[in-house]
């Protein structure tokens, strides 16, 4: 599998990307720029991070009327980005009208970016969503019936934690991505996330992506933290 590993660019500049870059200076990434970089550096960013070899996963979680998605995607279509979300809870119209909006505006020759939808965030827990998000299912039925209705929608997959993808992998097929943030190192500190597992749990579980940010970025020496990952995925230390 081309590279399964995503790293998340949890910084607030250009400044401290191209610090943390220059540090794999010999390597393809796949990189995670999420609301905090790309609100703060708009397009040039994609672009300065495409021109230098990495592939680009734009984590903007849109979520609005399908009207407003589909011309949002139409447009970050054109930015030549890898893959792109959205929120499942924004229903199979608004699903469908970022597909549509994908299809139009990406450039002639090119394919259009993966979109994959959000079922849960891995920072949400059981009481959560009972307590706050007045959600009477369970977190399993509840990413079930988003993976499902994203999949029906025409999307390539979604996003939810590691311990849902043999489930998932069961009702929607092995081509349906999963990508699966909260991942830790078994040492690592889990922050503000709930449902988390190491990178070689992950890959047992079945998943296609990891996605994995401070773990590296905030590491002592984030080359080695990533060289790291890459022998934990195959089982080693």
């Amino acid at each position: 599998m081309d590279k399964p590993f995503i790293v998340a660019l949890d910084f607030a500049s250009k400044e401290e990307v191209r610090s943390f870059l220059q540090l794999f200076s010999d390597t393809s990434l796949f990189l995670k720029v999420g609301m905090e970089l790309y609100f703060q550096e708009g397009p040039a960013i994609i672009d300065e991070l495409k021109q230098r070899g990495h592939d680009i996963f734009l984590d903007l979680k849109l979520h609005d009327i399908p009207h407003t998605v589909k011309r949002a995607m139409k447009g970050l279509a054109k930015l030549g980005v890898d893959l792109v979300n959205v929120h499942a809870s924004g229903g199979s119209a608004m699903m469908r009208a970022a597909i549509e909006g994908l299809e139009e505006g990406t450039p002639h020759g090119m394919n259009r970016p993966r979109c994959i939808a959000v079922t849960q965030l891995t920072s949400t827990s059981e009481q959560m969503l009972r307590d706050e998000l007045c959600m009477e299912r369970t977190m399993e039925e509840i990413v079930l019936h988003y993976a499902e209705l994203a999949k029906t929608s025409g999307l390539d997959g979604v996003v939810c934690s590691a311990k849902e993808v043999p489930l998932i992998r069961e009702r929607c097929g092995e081509q349906f991505l999963t990508v699966t943030p909260g991942i830790r190192f078994a040492n690592d500190d889990k922050n503000d996330q709930v449902r988390v597992v190491t990178p070689y749990e992950a890959k047992q579980l079945g998943t296609n992506y990891i996605v994995i940010g401070r773990s590296i970025t905030k590491a002592h020496d984030p080359y080695a933290a990533y060289e790291r990952l890459k022998r934990e995925w195959d089982g080693g230390q």
